[in-house]
């Protein structure tokens, strides 16, 4: 059997990274994008930002958006995950992601906007996870929203800069049938926090720009949980992350832009204190041992046609989960590396237009230093987008 300081932190991290109940397109835990429109480009929209979803990546771009009152982005997307620990497979593979967001023109300097999406988490529905057979389920919900006021400010025709609020809600539910002879149960709870987002964009000429954007740690409060067993707290932040881009249009209708994101997992995902008293069920620390991550992104924009435009892009991040620590993180399975990004923008009016994208997440497995435990992680994610813009 199993440490039960490995089985708990495992089945914790199941639930620490996702939204809804299962990783998106992610960057460790981290959504690479919002809308349909932001994925195809494989998250590359820090310097020529595509739409009002930018309030919550480059709160700057909603001063770059062109729009002569408002601009609306309002979308779904199905996620479709894979998800496995050693030779058990997760159930419930099907999710729904919505997002939205706004931007509203002031007086051609000043730009208001709001946002709302998922912002990192996971859940998994594991009937038996260990060797032995009965009794072993990990079976975890996370929700992660992040809702964000902001305002993008055009200094000059060159320079724009921008700062958003961060409010966060976060949920938490887990069942470990491992630890205890009754396994340990903590029921749906919530919590509220807060963090900012702030970043530029300036115009180095008619042919390329650049951007950086900066994503505080996201502070949030204290998880508590009454059980059986007694009360259980826990307190789990956002990462700190850094993001700087360039944008090249070398022909008219056609843009390149190539990003590399810094996320500081180190600073939230390293150990996390796992507070309850003497003799109850589970560790003291849930020791995931993540690594801080570098992204790079890449998306191309092609116009077809006056009314159409294809996207593409490649997103790659090591995972932030290495061998040493496959065993702290039964469950987690946040360790898919490579992206490959589609989408179709069809304009259906003169301010209505549609986009469908596509996120390949490649498979990846990681085993433990030992060989005795294997997990793995593939998806699929399929986005549309109706946005309107006048």
């Amino acid at each position: 059997m199993m440490n039960n300081k490995y089985i708990a932190a495992g089945a914790m991290g199941a639930t620490l990274l996702g939204f809804g109940q299962a990783a998106l397109a992610t960057n460790g835990d981290q959504l690479f994008g919002v809308t349909a429109i932001q994925r195809s480009m494989a998250g590359a929209v820090v310097a020529a930002p595509p739409d009002s979803a930018t309030v919550m990546t480059n709160p700057a771009g909603l001063a770059e958006l062109g729009m002569k009152e408002v601009r609306f982005d309002l979308g779904f997307g199905v996620l479709n995950p894979t998800r496995t620990v050693n030779s058990s497979e997760s159930d419930s593979n099907y999710y729904l992601i919505p997002a939205g967001a706004v931007g509203f023109n002031v007086d051609d300097r000043l730009y208001l906007g709001m946002g709302m999406g998922g912002l990192s988490g996971m859940g998994v529905d594991f009937s038996d996870v260990a060797p032995a057979a009965g009794n072993q389920a990990f079976v975890t919900t996370k929700q992660f929203y992040k809702i964000a006021p902001g305002f993008g400010y055009k200094v000059s025709d060159k320079l724009s800069v921008g700062a958003a609020l961060n409010i966060d809600y976060q949920s938490l539910a887990m069942h470990n049938g491992l630890i205890g002879a009754a396994g340990l149960s903590l029921p749906q709870n919530q919590v509220y926090g807060y963090g900012m987002t702030a970043g530029l964009i300036y115009h180095v000429n008619d042919k390329v720009q650049i951007g950086a954007s900066w994503v505080s740690k996201q502070n949030m409060g204290e998880f508590k949980w009454n059980t059986n067993s007694g009360e259980y707290r826990m307190t789990m932040d956002g990462p700190q992350q850094f993001v700087l881009g360039a944008a090249f249009k070398p022909t008219p209708g056609l843009l390149i832009e190539a990003d590399i994101k810094r996320i500081q997992f180190s600073e939230v995902l390293g150990s996390v204190p796992l507070i309850h008293a003497a003799g109850t069920p589970g560790p003291a620390s849930l020791d995931f041992g993540w690594d801080d991550q570098t992204v790079y992104m890449i998306g191309v924009q092609k116009e077809i046609d006056p009314k159409t435009t294809l996207r593409f892009g490649f997103n790659y991040g090591k995972s932030p989960i290495g061998p040493e620590d496959v065993k702290s993180n039964i469950g987690s399975l946040a360790v898919t590396e490579k992206h490959f990004t589609l989408g179709l923008t069809r304009q259906i009016s003169q301010k209505v237009s549609g986009t469908l994208s596509y996120v390949r997440a490649f498979h990846n497995e990681v085993t433990s230093t030992d060989g005795t435990t294997k997990i793995g992680l593939e998806q699929n994610v399929a986005n549309v987008q109706i946005s309107y813009a006048f």
